[in-house]
């Protein structure tokens, strides 16, 4: 039987499944003002605490699209220091199905292996792509937030809505004409296969 247990880091509760795929969204530090964060904030505290999540979520998603911040990512030298990132444990840690990144956030979906929880994981990513990046452009500070989004995937169909929402996503911001046209991503490296989550029938 699967372990499932909750955590919560910031505004957001995460929901550790095991070996089940995730669908994960994590953003640039500069990728939205924090006014802008905080009057959602407001604007959405009379809903209640799921759907305040899920509201959010679709308010910072949208926005993202826009490109706010540096866009510190739209430099191919550092978007390939995270697909890199994204890869290295891929077969290890977790099962890397799909993912994009734009020019400033992540889409990424996986199937955490054995003890490795999303927690783990994300913190194999977001250090040390940081510091790499952060070398790279002779920059210092933060570059992520804090918070990320996660997902527990269902089924196949959500499986597979999941990879089209995250394949398609520079096509829906108008940076590309088709998912595999974009560099960084699956659609790209993968454009006939799509290897399906662990577990599938």
């Amino acid at each position: 039987m699967t372990t499932r247990s909750w955590r919560s880091r910031g505004y957001l509760p995460h929901w550790e499944v095991g070996a089940s795929p995730q669908a994960i969204t994590f953003r640039l530090a500069d990728s939205l003002p924090s006014t802008v964060l905080d009057r959602w904030q407001a604007e959405l505290e009379h809903l209640q605490s799921d759907t305040k999540s899920l509201e959010r979520r679709k308010r910072i998603e949208t926005a993202l699209d826009h490109g706010h911040g540096e866009a510190l990512l739209s430099d191919p030298n550092a978007a390939e220091i995270v697909e890199h990132a994204f890869l290295h444990f891929d077969g290890a840690r977790y099962e890397l199905h799909a993912w994009c990144i734009m020019p400033n956030h992540v889409h990424v979906i996986v199937t955490p292996r054995d003890d490795w929880t999303l927690a783990d994981i994300l913190h194999s990513w977001k250090p040390f792509t940081a510091i790499q990046i952060n070398k790279l452009l002779n920059r210092k500070g933060a570059l992520w937030a804090r918070e990320y989004f996660d997902r527990a995937i269902r089924d196949d169909v959500h499986f597979a809505n999941a990879v089209a929402y995250t394949e398609m996503n520079p096509v829906k911001a108008k940076l590309c004409a088709r998912p595999d046209d974009w560099r960084f991503s699956s659609a790209w490296r993968f454009p006939w296969e799509r290897r399906p989550p662990a577990g599938s029938t």
